[in-house]
Parts: C-alpha cells; sequence; structure tokens
C-alpha cells in the first residue's frame, strides 16, 4: 500500500457518518476528556510502535475498519472472537482477507489504554479503531482529521450478519457500484476503498 490520498481520508471518514453507531451514542471531539484525557496520545503511541515493527499495520488497520462500519456500522463487532455454537464476523469466509495486525493494533492499543487507571474500561474499542484508523493515514502520508469519539461497542457479532455486505474480488465495476451506492457511498469512494485494479476497468468503459 502506498500513500495514502484525500480521497482515502474522505472516504473512510464518510464511514463514520453513514454508518453510525448501532447504539446512537452522542459523538463529539474530547469525549473522554474528564476521565481519559490523553486517549489519542496513548492510541497514536501504540500505532506508532507498531507501524514502526511491520508498516503493514497500515493496510491491516484501515481494512479491518472498512470491514467494522460496512457491516453493523463502526461498532468493532469485527474484533468479537467466535464461541460455543456462534460463528463471529471475523470469521466469516468474507473476512478471511483481514490481517492479524489491524486486530492486534487495536487490541494492543485497548490494552494501552486500559493501563491508565482513570481510562480502564471506559473507552471503547471502537472509539479505539477510529483512532488507530485515524493515526495509520496520518503516517502514511495523509493528512490529519478529527475524529468524533463517544460509540459503544458492538455486543452482538455473527457470520450471517455479514453476508452480502463485503464486495468480492470477483465483483465487476458496476456491481460493487450498486454495493456501495447502497450504503451512500460514491465510485470515488469505492474505488479509494476497493483497490486501484477498478481503475483500469473504470477507464475501459
Amino acid at each position: 500500500m502506498g500513500r495514502v490520498t484525500l480521497i482515502q481520508v474522505l472516504a473512510l471518514s464518510s464511514l463514520l457518518i453513514i454508518f453510525p453507531n448501532l447504539a446512537h451514542a452522542q459523538l463529539k471531539e474530547n469525549y473522554y476528556k474528564n476521565i481519559c484525557p490523553n486517549v489519542e496520545t496513548i492510541v497514536r503511541n501504540t500505532v506508532t510502535a507498531k507501524v514502526r515493527q511491520t508498516f503493514v499495520t497500515i493496510p491491516g488497520t484501515l481494512r479491518l475498519f472498512f470491514h467494522d462500519c460496512f457491516v453493523q456500522g463502526c461498532d468493532a463487532s469485527v474484533m468479537i472472537a467466535s464461541s460455543g455454537s456462534n460463528t463471529a464476523e471475523k470469521d466469516h469466509q468474507d473476512n478471511m482477507s483481514l490481517t492479524g495486525d489491524g486486530f492486534d493494533t487495536v487490541i494492543k492499543a485497548k490494552a494501552a489504554v486500559d493501563a491508565v487507571p482513570s481510562c480502564r474500561n471506559k473507552v471503547s474499542c471502537a472509539d479505539i479503531l477510529a483512532l488507530a484508523t485515524r493515526d495509520v493515514v496520518v503516517m502514511a502520508g495523509g493528512p490529519w482529521y478529527a475524529v468524533e469519539l463517544g460509540r459503544l461497542d458492538g455486543l452482538s457479532s455473527t457470520a450471517a450478519s455479514v453476508g452480502g455486505k463485503l464486495p468480492k474480488p470477483n465483483m465487476n465495476l458496476d456491481q460493487l457500484n450498486a454495493m456501495f451506492a447502497a450504503n451512500g457511498l460514491t465510485q470515488t469512494d469505492m474505488i479509494a476503498l476497493s483497490g486501484k485494479k477498478y481503475k483500469q476497468e473504470l477507464k475501459r468503459k
């Protein structure tokens, strides 16, 4: 993955608007200022350390955020592990392309946040994933943008909820356009989030 473009940043930011948290939390900047004022710094430091270890942390985190938001809203339900008779989102075949680097980034950032007594169990994984995504965008060369916080983590995660909601590698341009349009996203958003190969198909039309 090369430098993240402004188009990609806008496409990612639009996910936060189009796919609200299922609990309809009231989002705002500095949401944690009275209970965990350094949360953004803590997450950024963790993400920075991860990117230094492996650059694939950047595309891994971006893709994780996209897959999370597209299914049930930006609620980190993709982080929930399968258990008992329930197969969770992360184990659906359409999420098999997600790498461990994105998950590991959120897990480590959450642990770092919870290591601060005033922050423990106060900051959602959904907010941490949104912050981490912004931070990898910046580290890849994209611009900084403010992230509104206050999301609640999803409590339900099922593989059944994923079916038909994520783009597949064999989809053509028209199919992708239709899927993204159904979710309020433009063709430009689709190309930015899906990959460069669709640019060539667009040129042939």
